[in-house]
């Protein structure tokens, strides 16, 4: 599959972005279907910090391990998540587009590993790339609005 970007305009300060995407608790918030985030090894948050976090998508169950591979905040935070049949590594990048509104543009590059992964990938991109796109609005309606998918029973889980 070939990697994506997708972007969406966030209308609050950089700063104020950042410390909402940046606390791990607020992940339950915006990411559907997340259960758990449990921190590995290194130190929270910095390069070469490992966590697993577990996602329940209907009655399928996905573990995934995070390492962080760039922190760089305001400006980027980079990932690599591991799951079973693949990993996906996401650049995000957040820029100010005015003193309250910011840009959160993201890169993601999945490498499938099994023969349903790579199956999945190829004849559904598009379901890829509009999870992510979901996060995304998740994310800015958490954001501005406080809405929480967790009361949300039209939020969809999903596991990428």
């Amino acid at each position: 599959m070939k990697p994506y970007s997708a972007e969406i305009v966030i209308n609050l300060p950089r700063d104020r972005v950042i410390e909402l995407f940046d606390n791990s608790e607020n992940m339950f918030k915006w990411q559907p279907g997340l259960q758990s985030f449990e921190h590995v090894s290194g130190e929270p948050g910095q390069p070469g910090a490992k966590s697993k976090l577990v996602y329940l998508n209907g009655k399928h169950r996905v573990e995934m391990i995070e390492t962080v591979v760039k922190r760089d905040f305001p400006n980027e935070f980079t990932g690599t998540y591991e799951f079973e049949g693949g990993k996906n590594s996401l650049e995000n990048y957040f820029s100010e587009l005015g003193p309250d509104r910011t840009l959160w543009k993201f890169t993601s590059d999945f490498q499938f590993c099994t023969f349903m992964m790579k199956a999945m990938g190829f004849f559904f991109p598009g379901m890829f790339r509009k999870q992510s796109m979901t996060f995304l609005q998740h994310f800015k309606e958490f954001a501005e609005h406080g809405k929480d998918v967790r009361e949300d029973p039209s939020a969809k889980a999903c596991a990428s």
